[in-house]
């Protein structure tokens, strides 16, 4: 209660001062200078008017400041979803990009293939069963693909077609343990048998302890068994070893082919319609 009287008070006192002030001002005209009891009116009154001054600027500051903190805030949010768009936007155009150059490296790899019935096709999934290292692609029967039918990318040898339905097939990749392929070390011309043993090795048996390989030798297809031409990568050494009482080097060869980025291949096959050799669209 007695709070509520100083308060009371207090504006009644601010109101006088203001209306005398008032009345001084309307008199400024006829007298420049104040007189005592305007000065002291002014005293009194100042410090309150200055009170009230400064308690309406800083009430106005904050409400001007929280009218600019929403404005910046929709503008941060309309910014961020504008930044996010042109990501995903420059995603897109980077994968795009990625595409073509690898489409571009499959187109010039096929210029150096004898074979003129080539097809380019998508790798579209894994071997579901799990039991071997194989790919589905998908093209099949309809297209023109056989079984054992070699399976390319711009690197080198990926593998074999194993299996063929209408539109999908299932290639063999190299990697696999039960694949098998003759091949030649390019530099000295020596034969062997190259296997798959990991996701990331294969082995190349069968090159005699004479046989002139060493670490960084290019391996290639040999041609012999009918499914690869002659001259393809297949691989580069890794590891020589000789081990006594093996008729035969242990060599490690690092595949020219990463299959972790297995994503389009071309499929060379025989072509029964000697009018059609064209590479065909995918």
């Amino acid at each position: 209660m007695k709070d509520a009287k100083s308060l009371s008070r207090i504006w009644f006192w601010l109101l006088s001062g203001g209306v005398i002030l008032l009345l001084s001002s309307l008199g400024s005209e006829q007298s420049q200078s104040w007189n005592p009891v305007e000065e002291v009116i002014v005293e009194i009154s100042a410090p309150f008017q200055k009170l009230v001054s400064q308690t309406l600027n800083s009430i106005g500051a904050v409400w001007s400041g929280y009218f600019f903190l929403i404005h910046t805030r929709k503008e941060n949010v309309a910014l961020k979803k504008q930044v996010n768009s042109l990501q995903m936007e420059n995603s897109v155009y980077r994968e795009l990009l990625s595409t073509h150059e690898r489409l571009q490296l499959l187109l010039q790899f096929r210029q150096t293939i004898s074979s003129k019935s080539v097809i380019a096709s998508q790798v579209i999934g894994r071997d579901p069963t799990g039991w071997f290292k194989s790919v589905i692609i998908d093209k099949g029967q309809a297209d023109g693909i056989h079984e054992n039918a070699p399976v390319v990318n711009a690197r080198g040898v990926v593998g074999r077609v194993v299996s063929i339905s209408s539109n999908y097939a299932k290639v063999l990749l190299l990697i696999d343990q039960n694949s098998a392929v003759d091949c030649l070390v390019q530099r000295s011309r020596a034969r062997g048998m190259i296997k798959g043993l990991t996701t990331e090795v294969c082995k190349l048996d069968y090159v005699e302890k004479s046989s002139d390989v060493v670490e960084g030798d290019l391996i290639v297809t040999s041609s012999l068994g009918g499914v690869f031409t002659k001259g393809l990568p297949l691989g580069r050494v890794l590891k020589v070893r000789e081990i006594s009482g093996e008729l035969f080097k242990k060599i490690d060869i690092k595949p020219a082919v990463d299959f972790s980025k297995l994503e389009e291949v071309l499929v060379i096959f025989k072509e029964k319609n000697p009018s059609n050799h064209q590479i065909k669209a995918k």
